[in-house]
C-alpha cells in the first residue's frame, strides 16, 4: 500500500499536538500530503445559552471564531509541517467525530493519526477519538499523550 495522504484531525489542543511528530516523520518517509483538520463547534443550538442574539450576530462570531482558529492552524502547521512534502488545512463546523469521518469519505487518506485525548483529556466511549476509531474505514493511528 502506498501511502499518499494521511489525516491528522486536531482541536489545537497541546494534547492533539503531540501527535505532530508522528505526523510529520510519517509525511516524511513516505513523501505523503498531510491534511490538517480542525472542527468547529456549531454554536447555533447553543443560542439560547448565549442569549437572545440574531442570527447574524451568531453568524458573525462563528466567521470570527473560525478566522481565529485558521491563523492558529496556520500557525501549528508553519511550525510543524513544514518540512513535509505538502499539507493541507481544512476547517469544518459541527460534531467533530462526524465531520472527521465525513473528510475521510472526501478527501480519501490512507490512515488518520490522532492523539489518543484531545482537550478533555478523556478517552472514554463518548471521545471523540473512540468514535472515529469505531466507525473508520481506514487504519487510525492513535498516538498516546
Amino acid at each position: 500500500m502506498a501511502t499518499k495522504k494521511i489525516l491528522w484531525p486536531t482541536d489545537l489542543s497541546e494534547n492533539s499536538q503531540k501527535a505532530l511528530p508522528v505526523v510529520s516523520s510519517l509525511a516524511q518517509a513516505y513523501g505523503a500530503e498531510v491534511h490538517v483538520l480542525y472542527v468547529l463547534e456549531d454554536i447555533g443550538p447553543f443560542g439560547a445559552w448565549y442569549g437572545d442574539f440574531e442570527l447574524s450576530q451568531i453568524e458573525a462570531l462563528s466567521r470570527v471564531h473560525r478566522e481565529k482558529a485558521e491563523e492558529r492552524l496556520d500557525d501549528i502547521c508553519r511550525s510543524n509541517l513544514s518540512g513535509c512534502p505538502l499539507y493541507i488545512r481544512h476547517t469544518a463546523a459541527g460534531d467533530p467525530a462526524s465531520e472527521i469521518l465525513k473528510a475521510i469519505d472526501k478527501e480519501k487518506p490512507d490512515f488518520v493519526i490522532i492523539a489518543r485525548q484531545g482537550k478533555t483529556g478523556r478517552f472514554d466511549s463518548g471521545s471523540v477519538a473512540e468514535k472515529v476509531f469505531r466507525h473508520s474505514s481506514i487504519p487510525v493511528i492513535a498516538v498516546p499523550v
